[in-house]
C-alpha cells in the first residue's frame, strides 16, 4: 500500500498529556490514540508494531519449550475468593454481574484461572515440569507510580512454571 494512502495520523506537537518519552512518540508517530486515562485504540501502524513484538515474543516462548494458551479475559470470582485475593485486590479489581447474577470480574491476571486449568488437567508428577504461558489483554486501574501515565490496560506476556514439589503442586511465576 502507498503511504499516501495509509491511515497515520501523525501529530507535530508534543500531547500535553504525554509525560514520558516513549508514550509521546508513540502519540506523535500516529500508533496510538488515548481515549481516557490508560485506555488506548492501537493504530494501523502501532498495532502491527504490537504484533510483532508478539510473534518474537512467542517464537522465543516456543524455543524455550513453553506451551501457549489463551484464557478469557473474564473470570469467575469464585475462583478469586477461593484463592482469598477476591476482597484482598480492593477497588482495583472491575467486578460485573452478569445476567444469571453470576459474580465475574475483568482479570488483572491469570493466576487463579491458569492454576484452576492445571489442577484440573494434570494428574501425575511425571508430567512435570509444565510451562503454559499466554499474551493477553489485562485490565489494572491502578494508581500510577511517579513520572509515568496512568496504566489500565496492558498486554502481558505471563508463564506459569508448574513444578514437582514436597508441599504439592506449585506455581511459579516467570
Amino acid at each position: 500500500m502507498r503511504l499516501s494512502r495509509y491511515f497515520l495520523p501523525v501529530l507535530k506537537e508534543d500531547p500535553k498529556e504525554a509525560q514520558i518519552v516513549s508514550h509521546r512518540l508513540m502519540l506523535r508517530a500516529g500508533m496510538i490514540k488515548q481515549q481516557a486515562a490508560g485506555i488506548y485504540s492501537w493504530l494501523p501502524l502501532g498495532f502491527k508494531v504490537l504484533r510483532r513484538i508478539e510473534q518474537i515474543v512467542h517464537e522465543e516462548q516456543q524455543r524455550a519449550g513453553h506451551i501457549p494458551m489463551l484464557m478469557p479475559t473474564l473470570q469467575p470470582a469464585d475462583l478469586w475468593r477461593e484463592s482469598g485475593r477476591y476482597d484482598d485486590y480492593g477497588e482495583e479489581m472491575l467486578r460485573i454481574r452478569d445476567r444469571q447474577k453470576r459474580d465475574l470480574l475483568y482479570g488483572p491476571t491469570n493466576e487463579e484461572m491458569i492454576t484452576d486449568i492445571f489442577r484440573s488437567h494434570v494428574n501425575s508428577y511425571k508430567e512435570l515440569p509444565m510451562t503454559l504461558y499466554h499474551i493477553q489483554w489485562k485490565f489494572r486501574d491502578e494508581m500510577p507510580p511517579p513520572l509515568r501515565r496512568d496504566a489500565r490496560s496492558r498486554i502481558p506476556d505471563e508463564g506459569r512454571l508448574y513444578l514437582r514439589s514436597d508441599q504439592g503442586r506449585r506455581a511459579a511465576r516467570l
